[in-house]
């Protein structure tokens, strides 16, 4: 894997570039001089989490042919106070989604997802409890 990351502006715009040229806009917070021109790098560590169990989940239930209409994933998460680093403490994953979906199914997606399969919240896990819920629609 290689990504190259690239500044944009005389600030702290970056251009984060991976090996298919697929693009990711990593910004700091005004406070700091940023200029909310892309994510924080801590929320796309977050953004990659829910990716990457969106995509364990989807494939896992796929297999099992349950219908998806729609997905979505909604994630919470909080940072120590008063700490630097701030690491993650605690990080919620609620999983939306709408079709004819079996409860007991996607239940075991999810706990098969971020217990086992996602490398990001194996990553994650050493610092921060990661917690997990579902509403089908």
């Amino acid at each position: 894997m290689k990504i190259n990351i690239h500044r944009v502006n005389d600030a702290y715009h970056f251009e984060a570039k991976n090996e298919s040229g697929a693009k990711l806009h990593l910004d700091a917070s005004p406070d700091i001089g940023g200029e909310n021109k892309g994510f924080r790098p801590t929320e796309a560590l977050i953004a990659s989490l829910g990716g990457c169990s969106g995509i364990d989940v989807l494939m896992i239930l796929k297999k099992q042919k349950q219908q998806i209409d729609d997905f979505k994933v909604e994630i919470e998460a909080e940072r120590e106070k008063d700490k630097t680093p701030s690491l993650f403490s605690t990080i919620h994953l609620k999983f939306i989604l709408k079709g004819k979906i079996d409860k007991d199914k996607l239940e075991r997606a999810i706990e098969l997802s971020i217990e086992k399969y996602c490398t990001v919240a194996k990553i994650i896990e050493k610092t921060a409890k990661i917690t997990s819920s579902y509403k089908i629609n």
